[in-house]
């Protein structure tokens, strides 16, 4: 479900991205095109009467072997709401709702914010057709959609469960083997039971498990940093696990297979506080499942970086920032709840083109563009102790 496939910059990009996709159930390897597809298909949700655009749409987005979409049109006081799914994708379940749409003539625009996509389309005149192209990150892939009904409309899959919130799962099976060095590509996801990590060091696994910034590891060897791993296991509990759970199996693939001893230790530490901005924030509150994962994509562009966040909380987003600062983030905003924004910023000055509208860097932006504010200053911080760490046995 990543669209574009994630990049493989370790402990940056693509570490932010393990920990959100573990956070939002969207373990997604590359090139899977599944957002594309439901935010393309939200888009028809602008027309002009519930006799016209109310009911099910479907389609196939032309993407690798091909994506089937689904999107369930309803009458929304003046205007319209839609739920999309990608029958294709990793979670053929889980729907996405549009964040901006509009209607001119027989023109239909939408785009979903987190994950900066967007679709024009147009109905034709019989209106059992939608004809339009979806673009995202620089790619544009064309898209029809016709009205199904009956026998016709294919069956949108139940979610899966979810494993128990008070279980503690542990590995019925688990491998680890060093990758490939032609592997190109890095990902971590959930393969329907099988947990899949692929070209990913042993720092990464300790910053997922612990939930700590690089410099809260302590007497660490240059080892875990550059050698890549390949996991591959099977939890003990079915069902999808939580971030709480990925974290648990997380610490001990590391314990049980990297001979993992470790203690903890205060330290007073230089540290960035996440604080509301004097305006007050400028997040939407999401309409998303309160209890639920959050969902973050992020893309780079250039010396560009633009994240688009939904379901979020402050806590998370503390826990992002941390694979962008120089030090741990820690959350003082004091705002509960769950939130939907996008942030943009230039992070390298010498990849922008001559003369072009450059967004701010990292800190001006948090505080236009969602009125949060990155403050120095200085905490007493849990550091992770690393006592005992050592390259795996043979499986």
């Amino acid at each position: 479900m990543s669209f574009p496939p994630e990049r493989t910059v370790e402990a940056n990009i693509s570490d932010v991205g393990f920990v959100v996709e573990s956070m939002r159930r969207n373990w997604i390897g590359a090139g899977m095109p599944a957002v594309a597809a439901i935010v393309l298909l939200t888009a028809m949700a602008g027309a002009q009467t519930a006799k016209d655009l109310a009911g099910t749409w479907q389609g196939v987005l032309p993407i690798g072997k091909g994506h089937r979409v689904v999107l369930k049109i309803a009458k929304n006081g003046a205007g319209w709401s839609g739920l999309a799914y990608d029958l294709d994708s990793a979670e053929p379940w889980e729907p996405r709702n549009t964040t901006q749409m509009s209607l001119a003539g027989e023109e239909v625009r939408l785009a979903i914010a987190p994950i900066g996509a967007s679709f024009e389309g147009k109905l034709s005149g019989d209106r059992a057709s939608i004809t339009g192209t979806w673009t995202q990150g620089g790619q544009i892939q064309p898209l029809r959609l016709a009205r199904a009904a009956g026998d016709a409309e294919w069956e949108v899959p139940k979610p899966a469960a979810k494993m128990g919130a008070d279980a503690d799962p542990d590995w019925e099976v688990v491998t680890v083997k060093p990758t490939d060095p032609a592997e190109n590509h890095a990902s971590v996801r959930m393969d329907g039971r099988e947990f899949v990590m692929t070209n990913r060091s042993v720092e990464t696994l300790l910053l997922i498990g612990y939930s700590v910034h690089k410099k809260q590891i302590v007497n660490a060897t240059e080892w875990i940093r550059t050698e890549r791993w390949d996991i591959k296991g099977i939890p003990d509990v079915p069902g999808q696990p939580s971030l709480r759970q990925m974290q648990a199996l997380a610490r001990k693939v590391l314990t049980e297979r990297f001979g993992l001893v470790t203690h903890t230790e205060k330290r007073d530490m230089d540290v960035y506080a996440v604080t509301v901005a004097r305006s007050g924030e400028k997040m939407t509150p999401s309409p998303g499942d309160p209890n639920g994962l959050p969902d973050e994509n992020d893309s780079e562009n250039g010396g560009v970086r633009t994240m688009r966040a939904a379901n979020i909380s402050m806590g998370e987003f503390a826990l992002i920032m941390k694979f962008f600062m120089d030090r741990p983030v820690v959350d003082q905003t004091g705002l509960a709840g769950r939130y939907d924004f996008e942030l943009k910023w230039t992070f390298d000055d010498s990849r922008m083109p001559p003369g072009s509208d450059a967004p701010p860097g990292l800190f001006t932006a948090i505080q236009e563009q969602i009125g949060l504010k990155l403050e120095s200053t200085k905490a007493l911080t849990d550091v992770l102790v690393l006592d005992k760490l050592e390259r795996p046995s043979a499986n």
